[in-house]
């Protein structure tokens, strides 16, 4: 990288980028970021004010030096990418925000499906409007209708007051439904008819109330086989499939690993002073881990990296604490496209660390155990399962995530009963 002289860059009508040598004192334009470059021994990022960044690189451009100088152009509500199937993704979405649209989102948990709907809100004419995430997984089912569409008071025991609901509370604006396979089938009807009418009844009321929204639906299940298994209904999947987008693990696109967690490292160091770099060894590290937990463990590491760090300079190999060892490092002699099934009744999850078993590992243990059997007894039917187990089938839907996030994926086989691939 050449030194740059006062060359001003357009960010998406959000603003300005004034990247100028740090030598030079021209003064950049009202209201834009200023990130000075200079060439030096040491990389370094310095935060001179809160659109203020001083970056200083050396001659041979490493993938950290890189990840410093992009991540100081973009601003904190810019979206992070690097690998070419996430600039794909965004590429998409920046075309599809200026229409209505519904879009339907993709992906593992943890891999940033809010923040890409942020992203199409953010481009679309709404973006001065409203945007509401709601995650249907995490209110109890028995709540969501009322915290949806709203409710009159005194519609039921507690409505001391009346409320509008997210769905009105997003009026002009866009509304993220996070998690809606977990949404029961009986609200689910519902939805779709306030999609198709564009109007809400609020519990207790009789007349209907028209509203303006973009609806931007997640899930981290495939929702054309909940359809196929009863557990999604069709026509409201098809209302929400207009538009798909689906987002990889973290695990297939290592490019975005650098940027990522540059990108944490300044959100969660000082507004003022000096911020740490990810050497390149911690980098490799970094790639080389398989990311059960997707972006959401990324920032775990890197919260745990500036504390180990404490003030250092830079974010070095010895500094990266992952929750288990790298899956690529223990199992390096047998790839992914090989990995063998193994029967149910072998399972045994084991810590990739042979320590000492705690309390808590042993009730996981014990408890992935009694799932899987309990899988295989009821041919892999969830709704007997639950019973079986005398739990919720939402509850036995968050176990087996659980267990996939550790590493135990489980399948169906076709005469009947699951079998489990590690």
């Amino acid at each position: 990288m050449s030194a740059i002289c006062g060359i001003t860059l357009a960010a998406e009508g959000k603003g300005e980028i004034f990247v100028r040598d740090a030598a030079e004192d021209t003064p950049p334009p009202p209201r834009a970021r200023v990130v000075e470059l200079s060439r030096g021994e040491q990389l370094s990022i310095i935060r001179k004010g809160a659109r203020h960044v001083a970056v200083t690189y050396e001659d041979a451009m490493s993938d950290g030096a890189l990840a410093a100088a992009l991540c100081a152009m973009s601003g904190p509500e810019d979206p992070i990418a690097g690998d070419p199937e996430s600039l794909a993704v965004f590429a998409l979405a920046q075309r599809i925000a200026a229409s209505d649209i519904p879009v339907l989102i993709n992906g593992p948990t943890g891999t940033g499906k809010e923040v890409l709907s942020r992203f199409v809100h953010s481009r679309s004419p709404r973006a001065d409007k409203p945007f509401i995430a709601v995650n249907c997984a995490a209110m109890p089912e028995t709540m969501l209708e009322a915290m949806l569409f709203g409710y009159q008071k005194g519609a039921f025991t507690g409505a001391n007051a009346a409320s509008e609901g997210f769905i009105r509370a997003a009026d002009g604006g866009s509304l993220l439904l996070d998690e809606i396979s977990e949404m029961p089938l009986a609200l689910q009807a519902k939805l779709l008819r306030a999609l198709q009418e564009q109007e809400v009844v609020p519990i207790g009321a009789s007349v209907p109330v028209k509203v303006d929204v973009r609806i931007i639906a997640a899930a981290n299940r495939d929702l054309s086989r909940e359809v196929a298994e009863g557990r999604f209904r069709q026509d409201l999947y098809y209302r929400l499939n207009v538009f798909p987008l689906g987002l990889e693990a973290l695990e297939h696109r290592p490019q975005d690993i650098a940027l990522l967690a540059q990108a944490m490292v300044m959100r969660h160091s000082p507004a003022i002073g000096p911020v740490p770099c990810i050497a390149d060894s911690a980098i490799a590290m970094l790639k080389d881990h398989d990311w059960p937990g997707n972006v959401r463990e990324l920032e775990n590491v890197i919260r745990r990296a500036l504390l180990l760090a404490d003030g250092a300079p830079s974010i070095g190999a010895n500094h990266i604490m992952f929750d288990r060892a790298p899956a690529r490092a223990l199992f390096r002699e047998e790839p992914r496209e090989t990995a063998r099934v193994i029967p149910l009744k072998t399972v045994r999850h084991e810590p990739a660390a042979r320590e000492e078993a705690c309390l808590s590992s042993v009730k996981q243990e014990s408890e992935m155990r009694a799932i899987l059997e309990a899988l295989e007894e009821c041919g892999g039917n969830r709704l007997r399962t639950a019973d079986r187990l005398g739990i919720s089938e939402r509850t036995l839907r968050y176990r087996l995530a659980s267990m996939r996030e550790a590493g135990v994926e489980i399948e169906r086989r076709a005469s009947g009963g699951v079998q489990c691939r590690r």
